[in-house]
Protein backbone atom coordinates (compact mmCIF):
# COMPACT_ATOMS: atom_id res chain seq x y z
CA UNK A 1 0.00 0.00 0.00
CA UNK A 2 1.34 3.46 -0.81
CA UNK A 3 2.29 5.83 2.02
CA UNK A 4 1.61 9.56 2.00
CA UNK A 5 4.38 11.68 0.48
CA UNK A 6 4.21 14.42 3.14
CA UNK A 7 2.26 15.85 6.04
CA UNK A 8 0.32 18.66 4.35
CA UNK A 9 -1.16 20.78 7.14
CA UNK A 10 -2.56 21.05 10.66
CA UNK A 11 -5.94 22.66 11.42
CA UNK A 12 -6.93 24.18 14.77
CA UNK A 13 -10.50 24.80 15.96
CA UNK A 14 -10.81 28.16 17.69
CA UNK A 15 -13.31 30.70 18.90
CA UNK A 16 -11.00 33.56 17.82
CA UNK A 17 -9.52 33.12 14.34
CA UNK A 18 -7.92 36.59 14.28
CA UNK A 19 -6.02 36.04 17.56
CA UNK A 20 -4.78 32.58 16.57
CA UNK A 21 -3.90 33.73 13.05
CA UNK A 22 -1.76 36.57 14.43
CA UNK A 23 0.01 34.25 16.90
CA UNK A 24 0.88 31.54 14.37
CA UNK A 25 1.89 34.09 11.71
CA UNK A 26 4.27 35.60 14.25
CA UNK A 27 5.62 32.27 15.50
CA UNK A 28 6.36 30.85 12.05
CA UNK A 29 6.78 34.12 10.15
CA UNK A 30 3.96 32.83 7.98
CA UNK A 31 1.77 34.71 5.56
CA UNK A 32 -1.99 34.51 5.24
CA UNK A 33 -2.97 32.81 2.00
CA UNK A 34 -6.63 33.43 2.69
CA UNK A 35 -8.51 34.56 5.75
CA UNK A 36 -11.75 35.97 7.10
CA UNK A 37 -13.42 36.02 10.52
CA UNK A 38 -14.12 32.27 10.40
CA UNK A 39 -11.11 30.70 8.71
CA UNK A 40 -7.44 31.33 7.90
CA UNK A 41 -4.88 29.43 5.83
CA UNK A 42 -1.19 30.15 6.53
CA UNK A 43 1.93 29.32 4.53
CA UNK A 44 5.64 29.62 5.30
CA UNK A 45 7.16 27.48 2.55
CA UNK A 46 6.31 26.08 -0.89
CA UNK A 47 3.05 24.49 0.30
CA UNK A 48 -0.17 26.46 -0.33
CA UNK A 49 -0.90 26.21 3.41
CA UNK A 50 0.64 24.39 6.38
CA UNK A 51 -1.51 25.75 9.20
CA UNK A 52 -5.20 26.56 9.20
CA UNK A 53 -7.61 27.67 11.84
CA UNK A 54 -11.37 27.69 11.73
CA UNK A 55 -14.33 28.70 13.83
CA UNK A 56 -16.95 25.99 13.34
CA UNK A 57 -19.05 27.25 16.27
CA UNK A 58 -18.34 28.01 19.91
CA UNK A 59 -15.96 25.51 21.50
CA UNK A 60 -14.97 24.78 25.07
CA UNK A 61 -11.42 25.89 25.99
CA UNK A 62 -8.64 23.36 25.52
CA UNK A 63 -8.04 21.24 28.60
CA UNK A 64 -4.36 20.30 28.97
CA UNK A 65 -5.06 16.99 30.73
CA UNK A 66 -7.37 15.59 28.07
CA UNK A 67 -6.56 13.22 25.26
CA UNK A 68 -5.90 14.56 21.78
CA UNK A 69 -3.09 15.95 19.70
CA UNK A 70 -0.17 17.11 21.85
CA UNK A 71 1.76 19.39 19.45
CA UNK A 72 2.81 20.18 15.89
CA UNK A 73 6.56 20.33 15.21
CA UNK A 74 8.45 22.54 12.77
CA UNK A 75 12.09 21.96 11.76
CA UNK A 76 14.53 24.80 11.13
CA UNK A 77 17.46 24.55 8.71
CA UNK A 78 20.14 24.97 11.38
CA UNK A 79 20.79 25.95 14.97
CA UNK A 80 21.38 29.60 14.04
CA UNK A 81 17.88 29.87 12.54
CA UNK A 82 16.31 28.30 15.63
CA UNK A 83 18.26 30.65 17.92
CA UNK A 84 17.23 33.66 15.82
CA UNK A 85 13.58 32.62 16.10
CA UNK A 86 13.88 31.99 19.85
CA UNK A 87 15.44 35.43 20.41
CA UNK A 88 12.88 37.18 18.18
CA UNK A 89 10.03 35.61 20.14
CA UNK A 90 11.74 36.16 23.52
CA UNK A 91 12.14 39.85 22.72
CA UNK A 92 8.34 39.99 22.21
CA UNK A 93 7.75 38.33 25.58
CA UNK A 94 6.88 34.95 24.03
CA UNK A 95 8.78 32.35 26.01
CA UNK A 96 8.93 28.58 25.60
CA UNK A 97 7.39 26.45 28.30
CA UNK A 98 9.79 23.54 27.67
CA UNK A 99 13.26 23.16 26.13
CA UNK A 100 14.66 19.67 25.61
CA UNK A 101 17.39 17.78 23.82
CA UNK A 102 15.38 14.80 22.60
CA UNK A 103 18.43 13.28 20.95
CA UNK A 104 17.44 13.37 17.28
CA UNK A 105 16.36 17.00 17.77
CA UNK A 106 16.98 20.00 19.98
CA UNK A 107 13.50 21.34 20.64
CA UNK A 108 11.75 24.40 22.08
CA UNK A 109 8.01 24.20 22.89
CA UNK A 110 5.47 27.06 22.90
CA UNK A 111 1.74 27.32 23.66
CA UNK A 112 -0.59 29.40 21.52
CA UNK A 113 -3.41 31.50 23.05
CA UNK A 114 -5.81 28.52 22.85
CA UNK A 115 -3.34 26.13 24.52
CA UNK A 116 -2.22 24.31 21.35
CA UNK A 117 1.47 23.49 21.39
CA UNK A 118 4.16 24.11 18.79
CA UNK A 119 7.59 22.48 18.83
CA UNK A 120 10.32 24.42 17.05
CA UNK A 121 13.28 22.14 16.45
CA UNK A 122 16.53 21.57 14.67
CA UNK A 123 17.80 18.16 13.63
CA UNK A 124 20.90 17.01 15.50
CA UNK A 125 22.13 14.45 13.00
CA UNK A 126 23.14 15.08 9.41
CA UNK A 127 21.27 12.05 8.08
CA UNK A 128 18.09 10.13 8.84
CA UNK A 129 20.21 7.00 9.22
CA UNK A 130 22.25 8.58 12.04
CA UNK A 131 19.08 9.76 13.80
CA UNK A 132 17.51 6.31 13.44
CA UNK A 133 20.66 4.66 14.80
CA UNK A 134 20.49 6.87 17.89
CA UNK A 135 16.81 6.04 18.35
CA UNK A 136 17.79 2.35 18.42
CA UNK A 137 20.62 2.93 20.92
CA UNK A 138 20.72 2.00 24.62
CA UNK A 139 21.03 5.72 25.46
CA UNK A 140 17.72 6.48 23.78
CA UNK A 141 16.02 3.41 25.29
CA UNK A 142 17.12 4.54 28.75
CA UNK A 143 15.66 8.04 28.19
CA UNK A 144 13.43 8.37 25.10
CA UNK A 145 12.17 11.85 26.09
CA UNK A 146 15.48 13.66 26.54
CA UNK A 147 17.35 16.11 28.70
CA UNK A 148 16.12 19.61 29.50
CA UNK A 149 18.31 22.62 28.75
CA UNK A 150 18.11 26.43 28.68
CA UNK A 151 17.94 28.03 25.23
CA UNK A 152 19.51 31.20 26.67
CA UNK A 153 22.65 29.17 27.44
CA UNK A 154 22.70 27.65 23.95
CA UNK A 155 22.29 31.09 22.35
CA UNK A 156 25.11 32.55 24.47
CA UNK A 157 27.48 29.66 23.74
CA UNK A 158 26.61 29.88 20.04
CA UNK A 159 27.56 33.58 20.03
CA UNK A 160 30.81 32.64 21.82
CA UNK A 161 31.70 30.31 18.95
CA UNK A 162 31.04 26.88 20.46
CA UNK A 163 30.54 24.48 17.52
CA UNK A 164 26.93 23.62 16.69
CA UNK A 165 27.62 19.88 16.91
CA UNK A 166 28.63 20.33 20.54
CA UNK A 167 25.60 22.50 21.35
CA UNK A 168 23.15 20.13 19.69
CA UNK A 169 24.36 16.84 21.10
CA UNK A 170 22.50 15.33 24.02
CA UNK A 171 25.02 14.67 26.82
CA UNK A 172 24.42 10.91 26.82
CA UNK A 173 24.37 10.61 23.01
CA UNK A 174 27.29 9.35 20.92
CA UNK A 175 29.30 12.04 19.10
CA UNK A 176 28.32 12.82 15.52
Amino acid sequence: MPSPTKLAHVVFQTNDVARLRAWWCNLLEAKVQYGNENVAFLAFDQEHHRIAMAKFGDHQPHQPNTMGMHHAAFTYADLGALIHTYERLRDQGILPWWQIRHGPTLSVYYRDPDGNQAELQVDVYDTVEEANAFMHSPEFAANPIGIEFEMEDVARLHREGVPDAELLRRPDAPAR
